[in-house]
């Protein structure tokens, strides 16, 4: 079998060419949103962005053009990621692979900057005073349990052991330190740290110092963070990402001091978590393809997915620990539910015309908030998943609710002249504040997209932590209101987006594009908005997987813009521009080599 696609202006061109006779065969694939057949066959079925296509018999060796279009017409291909994903033909004999196209960064390396001037670290320390001197050093001596988890950490990811003889390590606690560590470097070293964790930074410090510059300078550095959320988020709904790569993002961003990891396994395509009180979503919907009950969304291919254990969460959840980094979980309410809906009827009103459109083009991706059904649902649910996280908190989504949602539902017309409520948004923030309230009064705090803060019973309350997605401004009218606020917007902190306008490059367009110095042109807490700078707790990057078939196409889009994004989450004096971060991603271009993180391309 042959498969080509190329972009062709506002078309998608198709060539399929059959390595033997096949009788009116059918062209199943993904594309970035909902499309429509220009020429070469008739449009079938259609999810989402998934497409059937029925073709004539295919003739062995004839090419058979297909021409495809998005459905909207302003929504044109940007580069090969929205090129067809996990095509297959469906024939009377069986599934049929087309073979995958080039997938993931094209990314040549970067041209040689200056070096830079100071330390090579990221994030960049709150002061750092050298004395002139240095030290070769290749390990370190230590008897806390701290440089024990880095040493382990080292060893895991192929470099050199960070225990062994070499300079002394004195560590003294001091509880008015509280997160910040103070570091004397000469031929034994001194640390002065107020917690544990602030302990495990500095040795992080020496780590890097060790594989940036190959010796210890020496002086004195004063550090600690400038903000307690410091998080990196995976979405693996689009695309389930195995344990092994999981813990390697984790040690990823131990590295780069980021201590949240927000685990995101709950979308349209998929809900991947093996819960208890209902099975049936994650056993019906962790597979996605032929003969799935999710179809072949997002390149799926004729079969692919997976789900998360009890096993697997506890081997996450203590990999992090070791790394002083929490896990954040999240479900989606009362949006992005394709998958529950197809697992568990009972979600929606059956009065309900459903004409609503999801913004990816889904259809029946809300449950309804009116029925009693979808609350005994999505409580126990909730509350299962939030009590298997030790950080106490659990993220409930919220966010891209479809414009006219529930229009057509006469049990919310009813629920809105009860609880008076005008509007789907409206609807929608009553929805959030319940369930905030209920795990609120399970001791558990909710967080959300930006998103639940809408509706004329003020949204979500509760003490929600906000996350601020489109931009700066939500964000900023959420802490007006007295929400604690993470700041990742889209334009700077989403590495599913593309590097360059290249067509040759891969990603998302929607938010533009991110190259590296992108990541730090902005400022958490905006110059037009100084009254909200102790309502901003954190930032937060995203990679989304709408375009990811496999699990290291993933890193050369996180890394090296996850460099920016630690700095701007640690260094107070935000000191890190555009050329300093190029300067900083070259220095730390052999250690990502080290540790086996692909930096170019992944496929």
């Amino acid at each position: 079998m042959h498969f080509t696609a190329e972009i062709q202006g506002p078309h998608i061109a198709c060539t399929v060419t059959a390595d033997r006779a096949i009788k009116a065969p059918t062209f199943c694939t993904s594309i970035m949103a909902p499309g429509v057949v220009v020429s070469g066959g008739v449009l079938t079925r259609q999810v989402a962005g998934y497409l059937e296509v029925a073709l004539p018999d295919l003739v062995q060796g004839q090419p058979h053009a297909l021409i495809l279009a998005h459905e909207n017409p302003d929504f044109i291909p940007r580069n090969r990621a929205w090129l067809p994903l996990g095509a297959y033909l469906r024939t009377s004999a069986g599934p049929v692979p087309l073979p995958p196209l080039e997938q993931g960064v094209r990314q040549a390396e970067a041209a040689a900057v200056p070096d830079f001037p100071g330390l090579r670290l990221i994030p960049q320390p709150q002061s750092w005073t050298p004395s002139g001197a240095v030290t070769p050093f290749a390990a370190l001596t230590c008897a806390h349990p701290a440089f024990a988890a880095v040493d382990a950490l080292a060893r895991r990811r192929g470099l050199a052991p960070f225990l062994g003889a070499g300079p002394q390590v004195t560590v003294t606690l001091d509880p008015a330190l509280g997160d910040d560590h103070i570091l004397t470097l000469g031929e034994d070293i001194t640390l002065q740290a107020g917690t544990d964790a602030a302990v495990f930074h500095a040795a992080i410090t020496l780590l890097t110092l060790r594989e940036t510059h190959g010796s210890l300078p020496h002086g004195r550095i004063t550090d600690g963070p400038r903000f307690g959320y410091r998080g990196q988020h995976l979405d693996c709904a689009r695309h389930f990402f195995g344990v092994e790569t999981i813990l390697k993002l984790l040690d990823l961003m131990a590295l780069m001091k980021l201590n949240r990891f927000h685990w995101h396994f709950s979308d349209d395509e998929a809900f991947r978590l093996e819960t208890q009180a209902t099975p049936e979503i994650w056993q019906k919907t962790a597979l996605r393809g032929e003969g799935h009950a999710v179809p072949s969304v997002f390149g799926g291919g004729i079969s692919s997915g997976g789900s998360y254990s009890r096993a697997d969460v506890a081997r996450i959840l203590d990999h992090a620990a070791a790394l002083h980094i929490q896990v954040l979980p999240e479900i989606e309410v009362p949006a992005h539910s394709f998958c529950l809906n197809l697992a568990h009827p009972g979600l929606q009103d059956r009065g309900d015309n459903r004409a609503e459109v999801s913004i990816q083009g889904y259809r029946d991706n809300i449950v309804n908030p009116a029925l009693p059904e979808t609350w005994a649902f999505l409580e126990p649910l909730a509350l299962e998943v939030a009590r298997l996280f030790p950080m106490a908190m659990i993220h409930l989504g919220g966010d891209e609710l479809p414009p006219d949602a529930w229009a057509g539902s006469p049990e919310v017309t009813a629920l809105k002249a009860r609880e008076g409520l005008a509007t789907h948004l409206d609807v929608q923030g009553w929805t959030m504040a319940r369930m905030a309230g209920f795990l609120a009064d399970h001791g558990f705090r909710s967080a959300a997209w930006e998103e639940a803060t809408r509706g004329n019973q003020g949204g979500i309350g509760h003490d929600a932590l906000i996350f601020s997605w489109t931009g700066q401004g939500e964000g900023v009218h959420a802490a007006r209101k007295g929400h604690q606020v993470v700041m990742c917007p889209a334009q700077n902190t989403y590495f599913d987006i593309a590097h360059s306008a290249d067509a040759q490059d891969w990603g998302a367009t929607w938010a533009g594009i991110t190259p590296l110095e992108q990541v730090v042109n902005w400022k958490p807490v905006p110059d037009s908005a100084p009254d909200i700078a102790d309502r901003v707790v954190g930032v937060e990057g995203c990679f989304w997987g709408e375009f990811t078939t496999e699990d290291a196409q993933m890193e050369p889009m996180v890394a090296p813009r996850i460099l920016g994004l630690a700095n701007k989450a640690w260094d107070r004096a935000d000191s890190v521009d555009g050329p300093k971060l190029r300067a900083l991603a070259q220095a730390y271009a052999p250690l990502l080599d080290r540790i086996g993180w692909q930096r170019h391309r992944g496929a």
